[in-house]
Parts: C-alpha cells; sequence; structure tokens
C-alpha cells in the first residue's frame, strides 16, 4: 500500500510525498480512526479552528471559539497568539486547503462566524500585511537570533540567594545535608500529609504535632509549615481556601448553564454548584459534564467516594472554582 502526505516548504506551501509502507499505513489507520466522530461531543454552538500565520512556522490548532463570535473576537485571538494586531490582519478561510472566503484588515468586524458557515476544523490563515511586522524573518521563532546571557560558573558561585548558596548554608549547618536527601525527604512529607488529609493514617516515620494538627517527622522538633488551605485549623476557624472560596465565589453560576473553564477553554454544562469538604481544602466548587473527553473524574471525588454527578465517562467531568 501507499500513503501521501503533506510536505511543507519554507514558503508554507505544501505539496504531497508518497511513501509504500504498511506500517505507516497502518498507523494512519490507528491515529484517524475516530476523525468520523471527533467532533460528535461538542455543543452546537461551538466552532473549532485550526489559526496558521503568514509569517510564523506555528499552527494553532483545534481553538475554540463560539458561532456567535464576532470576526473581532477571532481577531482578537490570532493577535493574541501571534501578535499581529487586528489592523494587520488579512484573514483567509480556508476549508480542505482551499480558500473559499477573505476579510480585508478592518473590514467585518461586527459580524459572527456562524456567518461563514465554517466547518468544524476549518483553517483561518493571517496574511500580516504590515511590511516591517516584528514576526517577520524568524524573529519570534528562530532561536539562533536571541543573544543569549552566559553566566560563568564562578559568577554564579559568587551569588548569594541562589540554589547553590542555600544549599551551601544548608551544608554549613548539617555536613550530612545533600540536595538529593532534601528532596527525598520533602516529597515522603508531602506524601505523608496527603495520606493523613484523606484518610487520617499517619505514616510510619511522622506524627502530628498537638497544638497545630500539622504531620510532622518523629525525629524534628521544630514544626515544619502548616499549609492552611489544605486543612482547618485546631481552633476549629475556616480554611484560607474555605474562606476565599465561599458561597459567593460561585453566586454568579446556575445549574445546566454552559461554561468555559480555563485554561484550555474548555466547555461544558454545570452540573453541581456546592461545597465539597474533602477537595482542595474545601470550600465551595463547580462541578462540569464537559463537552470533550479533557476532564479527570465521572463526578466522584476520588478522595471520599462520593458522587456529586453524572458525568458520561472518567475523562468527561472536573471540579473547578467559580472564580476559575
Amino acid at each position: 500500500g501507499t500513503l501521501t502526505f503533506p510536505h511543507a516548504h519554507a514558503d508554507n506551501q505544501y505539496t504531497m510525498a508518497t511513501i509504500k509502507n504498511e506500517d505507516l499505513l497502518a498507523l494512519k489507520s490507528y491515529i484517524t480512526a475516530a476523525d468520523a466522530t471527533q467532533y460528535n461531543s461538542l455543543a452546537a454552538s461551538t466552532l473549532v479552528l485550526d489559526l496558521t500565520h503568514s509569517n510564523l512556522q506555528q499552527r494553532h490548532a483545534e481553538i475554540r471559539f463560539d458561532r456567535h463570535d464576532t470576526v473581532d473576537e477571532l481577531r482578537r485571538r490570532i493577535h493574541q497568539k501571534t501578535g499581529t494586531p487586528p489592523g494587520s490582519q488579512h484573514l483567509q478561510l480556508k476549508s480542505g486547503g482551499t480558500v473559499y472566503y477573505e476579510i480585508s484588515p478592518n473590514t467585518e468586524s461586527d459580524r459572527m462566524l456562524g456567518y461563514y458557515n465554517l466547518p468544524l476544523g476549518a483553517n483561518v490563515h493571517c496574511v500580516d500585511v504590515n511590511p516591517h511586522s516584528s514576526s517577520a524573518g524568524g524573529a519570534y521563532e528562530d532561536t539562533s537570533l536571541v543573544e543569549k546571557y552566559r553566566m560563568t560558573d564562578e559568577d554564579y558561585d559568587r551569588r548569594q540567594g541562589t540554589l547553590r548558596d542555600w544549599g551551601r548554608q544548608r551544608k554549613e549547618a548539617d555536613p550530612e545535608f545533600s540536595l538529593k536527601r532534601h528532596a527525598r525527604e520533602h516529597a515522603e512529607l508531602v506524601e505523608a500529609r496527603r495520606l493523613y488529609r484523606e484518610s487520617g493514617a499517619v505514616k510510619d516515620g511522622f506524627e502530628v504535632e498537638e497544638s497545630s494538627g500539622t504531620i510532622v517527622r518523629c525525629s524534628i522538633e521544630e514544626v515544619l509549615a502548616n499549609d492552611n488551605a489544605e486543612k482547618k485549623g485546631s481552633d476549629g476557624t475556616k480554611s484560607d481556601a474555605e474562606i476565599e472560596h465561599g458561597p459567593d465565589s460561585i453566586g454568579h453560576l446556575s445549574l445546566h448553564s454552559r461554561c468555559q473553564v480555563q485554561p484550555g477553554s474548555r466547555r461544558g454544562e454545570i452540573a453541581f454548584l456546592g461545597p465539597i469538604d474533602g477537595l482542595g481544602g474545601g470550600g465551595h466548587w463547580t462541578g462540569v459534564i464537559l463537552d470533550e473527553p479533557v476532564g479527570k473524574t465521572d463526578g466522584t471525588v476520588q478522595s471520599s467516594g462520593i458522587r456529586y454527578f453524572e458525568a458520561p465517562g472518567s475523562n468527561r467531568g472536573g471540579f473547578f472554582r467559580g472564580k476559575n
């Protein structure tokens, strides 16, 4: 069998190359097996576009828009990702590699994207019409053009406040100290605190410091810093998370409404609003059923086993702060 694929040239033009290789054909079949259904879970108003640029090699794949977004919003997003201001953007709308509509700079700004009948996965190519654009000539991508700062080992050794300086001070206080040992002990401490927070169990070699309720090593007399954001204090006061993420943090949201979660511009529907004590130090959370499999739960909090909403798969749900 044969396999053809696009080969890019320096001028961003493509030709089709052919490879006679059964393994590559099998790989292509595996990768593209779900292409026909990859957008089935998207909301009807969601638009998925690839953004490219005349001066840049980068390709911003599958950027989410709403069909009610305007051309002005499209230009703003292109400006954000490429550095080309809206006034210098000549937009080419492509499908299957063919340009079927062009939008000149400073025109059609208030027109909604749904007007152009863009198919899912279409390409919006930005031609930077500014002959003096700072993105020209590889200025944004060619790292060989950047003059690199280099510091000699002697200069770094003389600096204060560096990791080397900190390690040196610790070594003076404890001749047995090493960064490797410190990293291992810190990881053990973090794991011991996580275990105690989730199950109440105290890991061997650690104990609960009575005055603060903090897990510390049995051999350490001084109590290590207490992360108040992850637990309630011994005096019963609210944790930082409960104060910061109280009822007001989700007051602007409503069940079954559409939302977009950052980072990642993940879209979905709100399925839960309320407090969850066993998650991230407590406070109020927003449970979202995501349009695509980019979550980490089916609506269940792993530490408690309690299910707060029904997502259609183990990676179709997520818990997020209301002010995300």
